[in-house]
């Protein structure tokens, strides 16, 4: 006999896409919104990668960092916009030093403890 579900068991878990072109950084991230509750829909490290998992993917909200090995995750940003899902940026930028793309942007400045990502997260996530 399995055990009984809780309320708790049946609610949807927010599907979160990574984009991060630092491996470690990438794998802390990924543990921490598995421990916070949350699931990881893929983690992408370059841009072509990130733009093809938005455009097929299907998630409720991503982390970008605003630099994929020296390529703007600009485009990244501009595709999450377009299909209308919430995204904040993770960077070693100042909010004024970064483009355009990420205006109105929840940004976080590196470094960033995992639960300011958390909290950032839950704040552009609808109430479940």
């Amino acid at each position: 006999m399995s055990p009984p579900t809780t309320s708790r068991d049946n609610q949807k878990k927010a599907s979160i896409l990574i984009v991060e072109d630092e491996a470690t950084l990438a794998f802390c991230l990924e543990e921490a919104l598995i421990d916070a509750g949350f699931e990881v829909a893929g983690v992408a490290g370059r841009l072509e990668t990130a733009l093809a998992m938005i455009h097929n993917g299907v998630f409720d909200a991503a982390i970008l960092d605003a630099n994929l090995a020296g390529v703007s995750a600009g485009p990244a940003a501009s595709a999450m916009a377009a299909r209308g899902l919430p995204f904040i940026v993770v960077s070693g930028y100042l909010p004024e030093q970064q483009q355009t793309a990420f205006t109105g942007a929840l940004c976080l400045q590196k470094p960033c403890r995992p639960d300011r990502v958390i909290r950032a997260l839950r704040s552009i996530l609808p109430a479940q």
